[in-house]
């Protein structure tokens, strides 16, 4: 069951990504909102991680709450990055 505790990050990232993209749909690319969408995805990042810690313990390798934040915080930071990614990688085809 170990490697259970390996899905935590991947699982909240996706979900912290899947999220950003539809409140970006939702709220038209707002200018306002697309500034804050690293503090956005961090918190809600942490709140997945403390909901993993207390509801799904089994997926998130912290034996705390205060390192569940983290994690999940972690996690949450790790969608923007990917978001980059895929962004620079689709520009880069655009250009071509």
């Amino acid at each position: 069951m170990d490697y259970l505790n390996l899905i935590s990050v991947p699982a909240i990232a996706t979900a912290v990504y899947l999220i950003i993209e539809v409140l970006k749909k939702a709220l038209n690319n707002d200018e306002r909102f697309l500034r804050f969408i690293p503090l956005i995805a961090l918190v809600i990042g942490a709140i997945a991680g403390v909901i993993c810690f207390f509801f799904i313990p089994s997926i998130i390798p912290a034996t705390n709450v205060v390192v569940a934040i983290i994690i999940g915080a972690a996690s949450g930071l790790s969608a923007t990055g990917t978001n980059q990614i895929i962004k620079q990688l689709s520009k880069e085809k655009e250009s071509e």
